[in-house]
């Protein structure tokens, strides 16, 4: 399996400010709308930055059509079922494409997805068939302000540049022996 087709959104120097804030968003989808695709068998994903305020489409990628067999194993255009090290190929493409992502959301996903996403700091997000990304968007800006769950927070944390002032605030403190 390998990517198709890649799309990235060129940015502004505004928007390079908006990204140090902002986490990187991947919904498994065919139409841009709406998530309705098992994450082994995605034939596409939309990448969005998203924080408190704003969200922004990033990229939008297309893969090779495979379909899933409900077992991390997937089979090909023709319906033969691929094993091992090809069903493994096909998650390392996407899990390779969604580097820098805090989030993936999907129908579904095997266990062995989920182990390599949460290897490289992905957190999967099953969502029920038909989810609208605006609404999923609007969702995780909500849980942002009102005080995140413990994968986003770690997100946050992760993708937070250290505070400048962070040293002067410590100075400030004083030390005492």
């Amino acid at each position: 399996m390998s990517l198709t087709r890649r799309m990235h959104i060129v940015q502004g120097t505004d928007e390079n400010k908006f990204m140090e804030t902002a986490l990187k968003i991947a919904f498994a989808t065919t139409d841009m709308e709406t998530v309705n695709q098992h994450f082994g068998s995605a034939k596409s994903f939309a990448v969005y930055a998203v924080d408190r305020e704003n969200a922004q489409l990033l990229e939008a990628a297309q893969f090779g059509e495979l379909s899933q067999d409900g077992n991390d194993d997937c089979k090909d255009a023709g319906g033969r079922a691929m094993q091992g090290a090809i069903a493994e190929d096909k998650l390392s493409v996407k899990i390779d494409l969604l580097d820098g992502c805090a989030a993936v959301y999907c129908q579904a996903i095997g266990g062995s997805a989920i182990n390599q996403l949460i290897a490289k700091n992905i957190q999967p997000v099953k969502v029920h068939e038909g989810g609208k990304i605006k609404d999923l968007i609007v969702d995780l800006q909500n849980e942002m302000k009102a005080g995140p769950s413990s994968w986003l927070a770690k997100a946050i944390n992760q993708h937070k540049s250290p505070d400048p002032q962070r040293f002067n605030q410590m100075e400030d403190e004083g030390w005492d022996e």
